[in-house]
């Protein structure tokens, strides 16, 4: 199951998505919340901590840095899970379950009031967000649930029944920026709950590396970066084990973008030079074949 921490490279990601929305001119996924979920205390600790240790600490060197390492992939998955995400919407009223939501911020951009949304995290990390939300005064939507689950001791099946989570309804779900840190195994873990708490034509979503040699620089130097943060990756999966994995808990791959498929939607021509990530992918499958429990 996923494995809570304090993510430093959570954090990391979370700046990005605030950084890009209040400074690209190009956007590419604008979360224009991240900045006051982040709020500024945070906000200038991580800026501070990025311009000492990586950059030559001027605005130009934070810019490349968080370009090259941490906008791409959480921008990337962002707009490709909320873009499939209001489509599968359009059937009408539909659940969205958010695995791991830590800093998400979509229960307070979303527009449709048809979407009843579980956000699914660590109680830690959810109390800090919820802290953060009383903090904002920001009134929380009432088609909002939030789910706390301890993932070392509980699955999170319990813990969205308890929340009035229907298995009898439409479902999307998006594990986001989490399979880079498991073993296939670990992760086949967390599909199979999903599985178990899918309805026919229920919906998952999520991004994985891919598995091999060969790649650029950058790949092997994001990997150093999270190791000395103490957050290993895990050497990624190829297409082939996770459609496998798919396939035999009920789950038939409906779009799926390889690393030259996210270049191309998302940032051909670009201005800044950002380019999508060279062994990350994108995913979304559809539940078809009958429910699987663990």
């Amino acid at each position: 199951m996923i494995q809570n921490q304090e993510s430093y490279t959570a954090k990391l990601c979370a700046f990005a998505r605030a950084w890009h929305s209040n400074t690209a001119r190009q956007k590419i996924f604008d979360d224009y919340l991240a900045y006051d979920l982040m709020g500024w205390e945070h906000y200038e600790a991580v800026k501070q901590q990025i311009l000492t240790d990586y950059t030559d600490g001027t605005r130009d060197g934070l810019t490349q840095f968080l370009n090259s390492y941490f906008a791409p992939i959480p921008l990337a998955r962002l707009r490709f899970t909320e873009s499939r995400l209001y489509k599968f919407a359009e059937t009408g009223k539909v659940q969205y379950v958010i695995c791991g939501a830590g800093a998400d911020s979509f229960s307070f951009r979303n527009p449709n009031p048809e979407i009843e949304i579980f956000e699914v995290d660590h109680p830690d990390t959810q109390r800090y967000k919820l802290e953060r939300i009383r903090q904002l005064e920001w009134n929380i939507p009432q088609n909002v649930h939030f789910v706390p689950v301890n993932f070392e001791q509980e699955t999170m099946i319990g813990g969205l029944l308890e929340a009035g989570f229907s298995t009898e309804k439409l479902t999307f779900f998006s594990i986001l920026g989490v399979s880079y840190y498991l073993t296939l195994p670990v992760f086949q873990k967390t599909l199979r709950q999903i599985a178990a708490l899918s309805a026919l034509g229920s919906v998952l979503v999520f991004d994985f590396p891919l598995k091999g040699d060969g790649f650029p620089p950058r790949v092997a130097e994001l990997e150093r970066i999270t190791d000395i943060l103490g957050e290993p990756m895990r050497g990624g999966f190829t297409y082939g084990e996770i459609s496998r994995a798919l396939y035999a808990l009920g789950f038939q791959i409906d779009t799926y973008f390889p690393p030259e498929k996210v270049q191309e939607h998302y940032f051909r021509d670009r201005a800044d030079g950002m380019r999508a990530w060279e062994n990350v992918s994108l995913l979304s499958a559809v539940f078809t074949n009958g429910r699987s429990y663990e």
